[in-house]
């Protein structure tokens, strides 16, 4: 018989969920995800764009009052980016609940689109975000050098800035983005047993410079890894945080909860 799964904390703080992919969730209903999410004070859940073809979906969601949304090109899809879409980002990028281009970056460890492609079209959205005068998300693995060469580029012409969300890279990289006013995304992967890496980099941040997300459905914190992830499971994440800090649950959600409505201008 297995045993028991500690149950989900609820705390008398609202969350925000940063960072997700609410329709990757396949199989489940919308409505039990976000009621699941709100059972457990998740307050606003914002959900990503990350394909030309996503964007339109995205949108689609942010019709309901839970959630908002960001739009953007991963640098898996970096190969797909074309004018078209460039101007579906432009033409939408200010919409009411659209708060981010993103999500956009580097990723040389699965290397799906060629570097080169991947670096083009970082650049041409995070010119959007400079046209959109929106903050950026952005997705950064085995990239450090290359990503802060970019950003260097950039950083100076946005204003506001944005977040390096699901922050797995080296601290040098951390300590320019912060320096820069950067904020860094933290999920489920600070629970996991091998992660002393990332739990690093969190300790070196500030707090009024962290954000809490899923990336669900990926990055299941523990004690849950192995489900699908959910917003309903950010109340981990917020224990862990405070653990690795050294401060309370509630310094960590009233933070956190604060950058958030920052980053996002709610």
């Amino acid at each position: 018989m297995s045993k028991k799964k500690r149950d989900i904390p609820v705390f008398n703080h609202p969350i925000i969920e940063t960072h997700c992919h609410l329709d990757y969730l396949e199989g489940e209903d919308l409505a039990d995800v976000l009621a699941r999410a709100t059972a457990h004070g998740v307050e606003r859940v914002v959900t990503i764009g990350v394909s030309p073809g996503n964007l339109a979906k995205v949108r689609e969601l942010t019709q309901n009052p839970l959630v908002w949304g960001t739009l953007g090109v991963h640098p898996h899809d970096a190969k797909e980016f074309t004018d078209e879409t460039a101007a579906e980002i432009l033409a939408h990028g200010n919409d009411d609940k659209i708060v981010a281009v993103g999500e956009i970056g580097l990723d040389y460890y699965y290397d799906h689109s060629d570097r080169a492609v991947q670096r083009k079209v970082f650049e041409q959205q995070l010119d959007l975000a400079i046209q959109l005068n929106q903050p950026i998300v952005v997705h950064t693995r085995e990239a450090d050098d290359d990503m802060q060469a970019i950003l260097k580029n950039f950083s100076a012409q946005l204003p506001k800035k944005g977040v390096i969300h699901s922050f797995t890279s080296g601290l040098p990289l951390a300590e320019y983005c912060l320096s820069e006013g950067f904020m860094l995304g933290f999920n489920g992967i600070v629970t996991f047993n091998a992660a002393d890496n990332v739990r690093e980099v969190l300790a070196a941040t500030p707090l009024e410079q962290v954000v809490v997300e899923t990336d669900a459905p990926y990055l299941t914190p523990a004690p849950y890894r192995g489900r699908s992830n959910e917003p309903q499971y950010l109340p981990f994440i917020i224990e862990k945080i405070a653990e690795v800090k050294g401060i309370t649950n509630e310094q960590v959600l009233a933070s956190t909860y604060a950058n958030a409505n920052r980053l996002f201008s709610f």
